[in-house]
């Protein structure tokens, strides 16, 4: 339990300090281009931000002044036109009163002719009484504008004093740019946004983007591509490989004429009698293949003593007249270890004559072909296969017999052999991809879901399996050395691995 929590503390400190060094590298990058950019002096800047502050505040508080004489000016003015407004009321009041219909249709001459000079100046009164009221309300509403307009000078002078505290603040030139570049707009167009903003979806995709990439990549993905047709390279096969049995050391014999082909750090000790040469490529055929997969710079080891004749024994013999017997050269013994690596054990695979198998050469530490032959090697090309396009594997290398080949494999080689089950049904077997070194041709061979997500997810298993079904073998590493996720399955790892994958290596 202690152990867990242990790891997912790390984890959690891990993915921490990431972000803090996403965060970082963002404004480092962004501030240290702001700063080539502009190519100017903090404090020659500082000061010409204070100068131009200082000159706004003077002219905004110049106009609050004007907009003071304004508003004493407007209000003194709707004042004088309130009054005129109430002298005006009580005209028209004093008017109305005097006005009698009595004396409009019975009244004397004199008394009518009064009163229509009275509704006439009624009259007059009422005209202007109206423009009164509305001189009124254009100075009012000119008085609300002009207080607006003086509320806005105040509240640019509020920002000018934060302007000028803020400038005052900046006494340094790396909180300057960092506080710049955090707030600088990056992008184009609808996606031009703070780079704090671009921070935030950077940091969103580190911390959750690797999961939900394995969710979709699970269920969604997965399931797509193991309902595809399996591979399989040959239909049938005259015979097995023989394999035997794995260990630290083997010893291999060379028989007459016998060449063997092997990595330097492999070969540990052998007889004085084989001439020795290097040998630069494996197969000039595939010369990328042996640079990228270390089968290049090899030893040659020849068995190469001439075959020397002897006089038979008398009592023994068998010829005609005494002739003499041809007797083979000797055979010598070579012991193959790999020195670097005392968790690597070697396996000797013997491919007879109609018998094949598919290799990854990465797994190859060295072959041996009889007298006159070479090494023969089909690549067998899969570009027209969809599940070749998802799982990055396009090309296998079919090694045919005869011939020996001597395989290296973390804590030994294991044979799944399934050519000896029982049933009418093709048996069927799946193996942690990363062990797989080799399989017969006439398997079918297909990608299956990893067997649990969990195992996936934490990076115990990736994303699928190898599965062979048929009757024949395939060849597995006791420990998958780069199944564990021992190494976490780094960014450039895995891309290298990727690359060895297309190319079936």
């Amino acid at each position: 339990m202690l152990t867990v929590v242990a790891k997912f503390i790390r984890w959690v400190l891990q993915k921490f300090a990431a972000g803090v060094l996403i965060v970082a590298l963002g404004v480092a990058g962004c501030g240290l281009w702001l700063y080539l950019k502009d190519n100017v002096d903090l404090d020659q800047w500082r000061q010409d931000m204070l100068r131009t502050i200082n000159g706004d505040r003077s002219r905004y508080r110049a106009a609050m002044g004007d907009l003071g004489k304004e508003l004493d000016d407007l209000s003194a003015q709707i004042g004088k036109e309130k009054g005129r407004l109430e002298l005006a009321d009580r005209t028209v009041a004093s008017l109305r009163q005097l006005d009698s219909t009595w004396d409009r249709y019975f009244g004397s001459a004199a008394r009518r002719q009064q009163l229509a000079i009275d509704r006439e100046r009624l009259k007059t009164v009422l005209a202007e009484r109206t423009q009164i009221a509305d001189r009124i309300s254009a100075l009012q509403d000119k008085y609300t504008r002009t207080t607006w307009a003086r509320d806005g000078l105040e509240v640019a002078l509020g920002k000018l004093d934060s302007r000028e505290r803020e400038v005052e603040s900046k006494r340094s030139k790396l909180v300057h740019y960092a506080e710049t570049a955090w707030n600088y707009p990056v992008g184009r167009g609808i996606v031009r946004l703070p780079l704090k903003w671009w921070v935030v979806v950077v940091l969103g995709g580190y911390f959750l983007g690797p999961s939900l990439g394995k969710i979709a990549l699970f269920f969604l993905v997965a399931p797509f591509v193991i309902r595809g047709r399996p591979v399989r390279l040959t239909e049938s096969l005259e015979a097995l490989p023989e394999v035997d049995e794995s260990h630290v050391a083997v010893e291999v014999d060379l028989a007459a004429g016998e060449r063997l082909w092997i990595k330097e750090k492999f070969l540990q000790a052998s007889d004085e009698g084989l001439r020795r040469r290097t040998r630069y490529l494996l197969d000039w055929r595939i010369p990328f293949t042996c640079l990228a997969t270390g089968l290049s710079e090899l030893i040659e080891m020849a068995n190469v003593v001439p075959e020397r004749p002897r006089q038979p024994v008398a009592a023994k013999s068998e010829t005609e007249g005494g002739a003499a017997t041809i007797v083979a050269a000797p055979t010598q013994r070579l012991t193959l270890s790999n020195q670097a690596d005392p968790h690597s054990e070697l396996a000797v695979v013997t491919l007879r004559e109609g018998a094949s198998l598919v290799l990854r050469p990465s797994f190859l530490a060295g072959a041996i072909v009889g007298a006159g032959e070479r090494l023969r090697v089909r690549r067998r090309w899969q570009l027209f296969r969809w599940q070749a396009w998802v799982t990055l594997q396009f090309r296998f290398f079919e090694f045919v017999g005869p011939c020996r080949l001597i395989i290296a494999g973390s804590r030994g080689i294991r044979v799944e052999n399934l050519a000896d089950r029982e049933g009418p049904a093709l048996p069927a077997r799946r193996t942690n991809q990363d062990a797989t070194v080799g399989f017969t041709p006439n398997l079918d061979y297909r990608p299956v879901r990893a067997e649990t997500f969990w195992s996936y997810f934490r990076g115990m298993n990736p994303l699928f399996d190898d599965l062979f079904a048929g009757r024949g073998i395939f060849l597995c590493q006791q420990v998958a050395t780069e199944g564990d996720a021992k190494q976490a399955r780094k960014f450039w790892a895995g891309v290298w691995g990727g690359v060895m994958k297309v190319f079936g290596l």
